[in-house]
């Protein structure tokens, strides 16, 4: 299916693995042409490589943390005009109890989780209005709906990017530009892996086994953990042609492990 944006361009920020790849990807196959951002600076430039052989577009990768204002500047330079504008980032610790969050986890975690995409979609706006065409999707967490104290430091900024992209979504929607949100619950990330793996050396376990525990911790009715590329199509779509009335939306992916009708 032809999503009808080849020719695009757009940021994809927190690209170099996990969703952010898959949106990339996702993106490069439709013919966008991509700036792709993450701090990690060799798995970057392996990504962009990868990306650039399977589908031929256009792939510069930009090493720099996306938070900060020096990079965000990096970033825009690269690409100053976007049409599309993708935003995610690496998790932040998982926090088992609440009183052990210091200040500095907090600072950090805005800075990337709501500070600096705050001012990434500020700084695209603009041009994306005066060209009446744009799409700006935040790969987010289910956490910024339903919280979970296991996921405060991820769920209670990124409940404010929610907040504020549903608010600005309605200002910008005449001119053909949408803003949604994607909000993943627990799939299998580089970050993730990471995470669980470090958690089956201290149980003597194993990845699997850690995996199996939350699915039925967290009552997924898949059953599974869900799978990159899955959240990436779904960036793809919203950020496609047929997207357009879809705006100031934040859309649950989780398997069914939260119930709500609404």
């Amino acid at each position: 299916m032809d999503m009808g944006i080849a020719g695009r361009r757009a940021i994809v920020n927190g690209a170099s693995a996990g969703m952010g790849k898959a949106a990339a990807l996702a993106l490069a196959r439709e013919g966008v042409d991509l700036v792709i951002s993450a701090r990690g600076e060799a798995r970057l430039l392996a990504t962009a490589k990868e990306i650039a052989a399977q589908t031929g577009v256009r792939v510069v990768p930009i090493a720099v943390d996306h938070g900060t204002p020096e990079g965000r500047e990096r970033i825009f330079a690269a690409c100053p005009e976007p049409d599309i504008l993708v935003g995610t980032c690496s998790p932040p610790p998982m926090t088992p109890d609440y009183r052990q969050i210091d200040a500095a986890q907090w600072q950090a975690t805005l800075d990337t989780s709501l500070l600096g995409p705050v001012q990434f979609i500020k700084a695209a706006l603009d041009g994306m209005v005066a060209r009446r065409w744009g799409r700006i999707v935040n790969i987010a967490t289910v956490a910024a709906k339903y919280p979970l104290e296991l996921r405060i430091l991820s769920g209670a900024p990124r409940a404010a990017l929610v907040n504020y992209s549903g608010a600005v979504a309605l200002a910008v929607a005449r001119h053909n530009v949408t803003i949604n949100n994607v909000l993943p619950g627990m799939f299998h990330t580089a970050a993730i892996h990471d995470q669980l793996t470090a958690r089956a050396e201290q149980n003597g376990s194993s990845y699997d086994v850690e995996v199996a525990r939350m699915v039925e911790g967290f009552r997924i009715a898949a059953g599974r953990f869900g799978e990159s590329q899955d959240v990436g199509a779904l960036v793809c779509l919203l950020c496609s042609q047929f997207a357009g009335y879809i705006t100031g939306q934040s859309i649950v992916m989780d398997g069914g492990s939260t119930r709500s009708t609404f």
